[in-house]
């Protein structure tokens, strides 16, 4: 059974973020707050994690559309190629916040990226999300968790959650009740913009 790790937006304590990022480099599954729903997340860099998660959502992990979770955008070239003046002023002035900006992948991916042509990066507006991941020195591979109910498409009580996804998970975290609105898409990789999903963000920062 996963535990069930109740955080604040301020004030938490060292030791309990820290134990949070060693069960993540452990190969630990999380479901954590952001900005917008609750994300299943792990560490990019383990393997096993990252194929756990991949068989929960029943995809392969090579053709996987999972996003990248940054704390900033300092290690941006890392993950995605050379971005032109116009485009990075735009991701700039849109993050941290409720977007997830499909770009060109870089080669210098982990090794199990290396056929994915694109990559979704997100920065999101959300003090737990960014101070895990900052922690962790690298991103969190991040999907949204979805609901089987026709008309709640995002389940937003952490406490339904974790009835749901505790033999799934090694950790639910409970920030409050979550949003029900995913990130607004925006795809780059091309030589237009591309909005592909709308969702929280407002378009008009294009």
């Amino acid at each position: 059974m996963a535990e069930f790790i109740k955080l604040y937006n301020s004030n938490n304590n060292p030791k309990t973020l820290e134990h949070i990022v060693n069960v993540l480099k452990q190969g630990g599954l999380i479901i954590y707050p952001t900005d917008t729903v609750y994300g299943l997340g792990c560490d990019f860099t383990n393997l096993k994690a990252l194929q756990r998660i991949a068989n929960i959502k029943g995809v392969k992990l090579d053709k996987s559309n999972f996003s990248f979770i940054c704390s900033d955008l300092s290690n941006l070239s890392d993950y995605a190629k050379q971005l032109n003046s116009s485009e990075f002023k735009l991701i700039k002035r849109a993050l941290p916040g409720p977007y997830t900006f499909v770009l060109k992948s870089s080669k210098s991916l982990p090794h199990y990226f290396k056929k994915k042509k694109t990559v979704g990066i997100r920065v999101p507006d959300h003090p737990i999300a960014v101070s895990i991941v900052d922690l962790l020195g690298n991103p969190i591979i991040s999907t949204s968790i979805h609901d089987e109910d026709d008309v709640i498409e995002y389940t937003t009580d952490p406490e339904l959650i974790y009835e749901k996804w505790s033999g799934l998970v090694d950790i639910v975290i409970d920030a409050g009740f979550g949003g029900n609105e995913p990130s607004t898409v925006i795809d780059l990789s091309k030589n237009d913009i591309q909005i592909i999903r709308k969702g929280k963000g407002n378009i008009d920062i294009l």
